[in-house]
């Protein structure tokens, strides 16, 4: 079965291409979902976040504070390792028997939607990488809309990687400074390249 593996810093844009695969009918593996699942009342990273962060990053209903928690590791480098570190082993867990399920039933390809690209899991997995990126102001201008203030935009990207680290995991760089309409085109040749020449069935996209 082809890999294929997605990243990118926030605002880039990557959740867009992934839109992509999944529009050509391809099982996009979303490594925050699976985070998200975690951290839900009950989830399995509940207990461990409690015991290393303290009671007040849980909610009453049993979940985890997301906003509390952004608050700390968006601040704090070695919060955010330490946070990352939990919920890797669970979300690495999950996408590999999502991958098992899909090799038994005989899937061509799989898509991982991964934000932090670690090796375990994603990087030792993946047959191909897209690096999706955008200028710093583009991806402000996106956030934005999203909602998010320019402080907090500002504190998330300065936690995570810089550009040319992104740069160099990736088989190819995807320029995303452009509308959908440019991206979906350079997405639709990565299709053709990768996937129609292995043989793999998807549906176009544009």
């Amino acid at each position: 079965m082809f890999v294929v593996g997605i990243t990118g810093g926030i605002g880039s844009g990557k959740t867009t291409v992934a839109n992509f695969f999944r529009r050509a009918g391809l099982t996009v593996i979303d490594a925050d979902e699976l985070s998200r699942e975690c951290t839900e009342p009950k989830g399995r990273a509940i207990e461990p976040i409690r015991e290393n962060f303290g009671p007040e990053y849980i909610t009453k209903e049993g979940g985890l504070n997301r906003a509390k928690m952004a608050r700390l590791v968006f601040t704090e480098r070695n919060r955010l390792d330490e946070l990352t570190l939990i919920l890797h082993a669970m979300v690495v867990e999950e996408t590999q028997a999502r991958i098992k399920a899909l090799e038994k039933k005989k899937a061509q390809a799989v898509v991982l939607d991964v934000p932090i690209p670690i090796k375990e899991g994603f990087l030792d997995i993946c047959d191909y990488i897209i690096v999706v990126q955008a200028e710093p102001e583009r991806r402000r201008e996106r956030l934005i809309e999203r909602g998010m203030t320019p402080a907090d935009i500002e504190r998330r990207m300065a936690v995570q990687m810089p550009p040319e680290e992104y740069a160099r995991l990736g088989d190819i760089v995807v320029d995303n400074d452009g509308g959908p309409e440019e991206l979906a085109e350079k997405i639709a040749e990565i299709m053709n390249e990768q996937l129609a020449a292995r043989g793999i069935i998807y549906q176009p996209i544009n």
